[in-house]
């Protein structure tokens, strides 16, 4: 797989990315044992950066370095999944509901052309990057309430989540039902309709935990 910059983010940071989508879709088993030079073929890129995006990946819960092995890939729990889906619970629909209220026009075409992105991926059947546009979208939206730190939660959230059979969801046209979820919202945030936004989110949500896990 030849990793292609797109030249507004480092090498690092797409590799961050790309392996953090891997690995949250479950294409890199849990418990699962691997080398920076084995993903760096992967990839083709040389071993330094794919190095230095493993680190950045133990800094967030996603991998446990093995010495002169590799990095084992972190097996969460069904409680820890759970417990994941609860906090989120508590926290985005909030956010979603406050940028209903205060979200302006720049913000919104942001928020819109983010969304585009994973309608585009979801009809593609692009498991990977549906999911890193779909990490986009909501850090964007939980971005506008202008709280960074509420940001670093929801990411690190994301990042230790974990979604199974993704392929088979992507065949039975549900990446596309969930990527309609984010215009419906995107609806009810430009209508400044909190009450709906929060309800929109908490569903979107709820999908996510039962459907795709």
């Amino acid at each position: 797989m030849t990793l292609v910059n797109d030249g507004q983010i480092t090498l690092r940071e797409r590799l961050v990315a790309e392996v953090r989508a891997s690995i949250i879709a479950g294409h890199m088993s849990p418990g699962g044992l691997y080398s920076a030079p084995i993903i760096a073929a992967r990839y083709e890129v040389s071993v330094t950066p794919v190095r230095e995006a493993l680190l950045d990946l133990v800094k967030e819960g996603l991998l446990i370095p093995v010495r002169n092995k590799g990095f084992r890939v972190i097996e969460p729990s069904d409680q820890d999944l759970d417990e994941i889906a609860q906090v989120r619970d508590l926290l985005e629909p909030a956010a979603a509901a406050e940028v209903a209220r205060n979200a302006t026009t720049e913000q919104l075409v942001l928020l819109r052309s983010l969304a585009a992105d994973i309608s585009r991926y979801a009809k593609q059947g692009a498991i990977e990057e549906y999911l890193q546009a779909d990490r986009n979208f909501h850090l964007a939206l939980v971005a506008t309430t202008g709280n960074s730190r509420l940001v670093e939660i929801i990411a690190r959230l994301r990042g230790q989540a974990r979604l199974f059979g993704l392929q088979k969801i992507a065949e039975s046209g549900q990446l596309e039902a969930s990527s309609r979820d984010h215009d419906e919202l995107l609806g009810a945030i430009e209508n400044h309709d909190p009450f709906r936004a929060e309800e929109i989110m908490r569903a979107h949500l709820g999908h996510v935990r039962t459907d795709w896990r």
